[in-house]
C-alpha cells in the first residue's frame, strides 16, 4: 500500500490527510457538541440532529443570497450574521420540539429515538419542498476563498483554517458555559442526580428545554461551517449522524474530553485510511475497531462517575 509512494510523497499524503482530517474533525465535533449536550443530560436519542444542521446550512444560503440584494456592501462579513441566524433558527425549532414532542417522552429512549426519526424525515421533505431536491451551495466571500501553500506539494485551504477556529471557539465557549457558569451547575446537577437538583429548587423542565435548544443551536452552527467545505441538501444531514453518534459513544456520554478525544481519533483514522482505501472500507475499518474497543470499555474512552 505504501510501497508504490515515496518518502517525500508519503509524508505529503499525511500532512495533506491530517489536515483534511482536522477539517473533518471539526464538523464533527460541531455536531457532537450539541448532541453530547442532549444525549448525556436528558437521554434523548436525537435522530433528527442532522437536519437541524442542515437546517443551519439552509439559513446560510438564505442569507448568502439576501446580502448581495438588500447590503452588498457588507457580502464580506454576511457569514458571520449568517451563523447568528443558523444558531437562533435551529434552536428556536429545537426549543418548540422538545415542547411538543420530546418533554413527553423523557425516560423513554427508544421512543425518543422513533419520533426523532419521524421529525428528521418530515424536516427533510420540508426541505425538499422549500429548497428543492437539488444540491444547493452558498458563495464564500473573498476572504475565504484560495489556500496557503506551506511546501511546493502541501497547501492548507482558507476556509479549513476557519472552520477550524470557528471550532476551536465554540468548543472553548462551551466548556466555559457547562464548567464555569452557574447555568452549567445545574445542568451537572440535573444529569448527576434529577429529583435532588429539583428539590433544591432548579427548574428541570427549564433546564432541559435551554439544553436541547442550545445543542440544536450548535448543530445549526456546525451546518453554518459545513456550508464552506460542501453543497447543501434535504438529505445531507443523514451523511453525517451515525458518526456523531458514534463519536459521542466512543468518547463517552456526558463528556466533552472524550467527545473531542473521540471526534480527532475517527475524523484523523477515516481521512487517512479513505486516501488509501475506499470511503465505504474506511468507514467499515473504523466502525470495526470501535466496535472492538466499546467492548472491552463500554462507557467509552472516558467517562463520568455519577451517584445513581
Amino acid at each position: 500500500m505504501f510501497s508504490d509512494y515515496t518518502a517525500s510523497e508519503l509524508v505529503s499524503i499525511f500532512a495533506m490527510q491530517g489536515f483534511a482530517g482536522l477539517t473533518l474533525f471539526s464538523v464533527f465535533l460541531l455536531m457532537a457538541l450539541g448532541l453530547a449536550i442532549i444525549f448525556g443530560q436528558m437521554g434523548v436519542i436525537n435522530m433528527a440532529h442532522g437536519e437541524f444542521m442542515i437546517l443551519g446550512a439552509y439559513v446560510t444560503y438564505l442569507v448568502s443570497n439576501l446580502f448581495p440584494d438588500y447590503m452588498p456592501s457588507l457580502f464580506g462579513i454576511y457569514f458571520f450574521f449568517a451563523m447568528i441566524a443558523a444558531f437562533i433558527c435551529a434552536a428556536a425549532l429545537g426549543a418548540l420540539v422538545e415542547w411538543l414532542m420530546i418533554r413527553h417522552l423523557y425516560r423513554r429512549p427508544l421512543d425518543t429515538l422513533l419520533a426523532t426519526w419521524g421529525l428528521s424525515l418530515i424536516l427533510q421533505q420540508a426541505y425538499r419542498s422549500i429548497f428543492g431536491a437539488r444540491e444547493v451551495g452558498v458563495t464564500l466571500p473573498d476572504w475565504l476563498m484560495g489556500s496557503i501553500a506551506l511546501t511546493d506539494m502541501i497547501e492548507i485551504p482558507i476556509n479549513g483554517l476557519f472552520v477550524m477556529l470557528l471550532t476551536a471557539l465554540i468548543a472553548s465557549s462551551v466548556f466555559v458555559l457547562m464548567f464555569r457558569s452557574s447555568w452549567g451547575i445545574q445542568v451537572r446537577s440535573v444529569v448527576q442526580n434529577r429529583p435532588m437538583a429539583s428539590a433544591v429548587g432548579i427548574d428541570t423542565e427549564r433546564t432541559d428545554r435551554i439544553t436541547f435548544a442550545l445543542g440544536c443551536g450548535i448543530a445549526g452552527i456546525a451546518g453554518a461551517a459545513f456550508t464552506t467545505i460542501g453543497s447543501t441538501g434535504p438529505t445531507a444531514g443523514q451523511l453525517y449522524i451515525v458518526d456523531t453518534f458514534l463519536v459521542v459513544v466512543f468518547g463517552g456520554a456526558q463528556n466533552l474530553l472524550g467527545t473531542i478525544a473521540s471526534a480527532f481519533t475517527i475524523s484523523q483514522a477515516q481521512s487517512t485510511m479513505e486516501f488509501f482505501l475506499s470511503g465505504s472500507m474506511a468507514k467499515v475499518l473504523t466502525l470495526l475497531v470501535v466496535v472492538i474497543i466499546l467492548m472491552i470499555r463500554p462507557e467509552g474512552l472516558f467517562s463520568l462517575k455519577m451517584r445513581r
